[in-house]
């Protein structure tokens, strides 16, 4: 018995159906009910539609009546779509000493906070040199310290571990890809939006000004017209 052929993912249909009998299901979804295969077929091409064996797994196979042309191309579409909205997972990577002095730490944390935000995986490497290669704790103290700061963005999803030299852990976001970049394009534009706004106010407040000047002018010479006691004498 040959094995390891091509395995075809068609639906058989129409003349391709060669049981005696199939379970038919109508277009819109209705039971039909059991009836012989030449039958079925004789009701699709009355209804201008194909035979399509949907679930050959049935004792007797299932058969609706559709148009088979439409269903593949609505499958490919669907397909495309799901492709196009698809989001590779990507992980970022962030290199530490295990001495790292406060400022560099807060630098390095900040990093992980925005890779973490924008959805992405981040494996944190803590990179061991001389002596340091025997105070692992070290690092692990270190790893452990990262993952508390940032655990309302992350998890962990890798557990610290020596690789070598190096410690290893990946933190994995709370929030996927997608809904990341839907909540980061909601905040771009919510600022865009304030920052026309405060433009805005700004140009109607020198507005405002510039058409009081005059009149505020006018006002001041009114009112040191009188100031010099001379000028009633």
């Amino acid at each position: 018995m040959a094995t390891g052929g091509h395995i075809s993912t068609e639906l058989r249909i129409n003349d391709r159906i060669r049981v005696p009998e199939v379970r038919l299901v109508g277009p819109n979804g209705e039971t039909v009910g059991i009836v012989p295969t030449d039958q079925a077929l004789k009701l699709a091409q009355e209804a201008d539609l194909d035979l399509v064996e949907i679930a050959p797994q049935g004792k007797p196979p299932v058969c609706k009546l559709m148009d088979y042309g439409k269903f593949k191309y609505e499958n490919a579409q669907k397909a495309r779509e799901a492709r196009r909205n698809q989001t590779n997972v990507i992980i970022k990577e962030m290199k530490l000493r295990p001495k790292i002095d406060s400022h560099d730490y807060e630098t390095k944390k900040g990093h992980v906070v925005r890779f973490l935000k924008a959805g992405d995986k981040v494996k944190i490497t803590i990179m061991f040199r001389g002596r340091e290669q025997h105070r692992p704790e070290l690092g692990f103290r270190l790893l452990q310290r990262l993952a508390e700061d940032v655990t309302d963005l992350g998890f962990v999803e890798s557990a610290p571990k020596q690789d070598g030299r190096n410690m290893v852990m990946v933190l994995g976001p709370h929030k996927k890809k997608a809904d990341a970049k839907v909540e980061m394009q909601a905040a771009k534009e919510s600022r865009a939006a304030e920052r026309a706004a405060d433009q805005a106010a700004e140009r109607a407040e020198r507005d405002a000004a510039h058409a009081a000047g005059p009149v505020a002018a006018k006002k001041e010479r009114r009112r040191s017209e009188n100031l010099d006691p001379e000028i009633d004498a």
